[in-house]
C-alpha cells in the first residue's frame, strides 16, 4: 500500500496516475480481446440440427452460432456443457465455450428430443 501512497501524494500527481491506471484499464482489454474467436454455424430445423457433427480445436475458446430454421422453438442444450438456449423462429444466437479437454460432447433439443441430437467433437 505505502507503493501507491507516494504515487497519489500530491493532487496534480494524483490526477496524472489516476489517468494512467484508467488509460491501462482501457486499453488492456482491447489488446487481450483483439483475436476472434472460432466460430462455427449450427442450424436446427424440423427437429434435426446440421450439422450434427461439429469439430473444434481442444484446448481453444470458441463460439457456435444457433439458428432455427424451423416453424417453431427450439433448443440447443448440452448437459455436458452445461449450455442450453431455446430459440424462438427464425432467431441465431451465439454461444461462447471454454476451452474443451480433447472428447465428444453431446447436445440435443429438448423439444425434439429423439430426433435433435449432436455432438462436439474437440480435437
Amino acid at each position: 500500500m505505502k507503493t501507491l501512497q507516494w504515487l497519489f501524494r500530491g493532487r496534480l500527481t494524483g490526477l496524472v496516475a489516476w489517468l494512467c491506471l484508467a488509460a491501462i484499464g482501457l486499453i488492456l482489454p482491447l489488446h487481450v480481446n483483439a483475436g476472434e474467436l472460432p466460430t462455427y454455424a449450427l442450424s436446427v430445423e424440423n427437429g434435426h440440427f446440421t450439422p450434427e457433427t461439429v469439430s473444434v480445436a481442444a484446448g481453444q475458446r470458441f463460439k457456435i452460432v444457433v439458428t432455427n430454421k424451423g416453424s417453431g422453438p427450439e433448443e440447443f442444450e448440452s448437459l455436458e456443457l452445461r449450455k442450453e438456449t431455446v430459440l424462438a423462429p427464425g432467431v441465431t444466437r451465439a454461444l461462447v465455450f471454454a476451452p474443451l479437454k480433447p472428447g465428444i460432447y453431446k447436445f440435443f433439443g429438448d423439444f425434439h428430443p429423439d430426433t435433435a441430437k449432436g455432438q462436439i467433437v474437440a480435437k
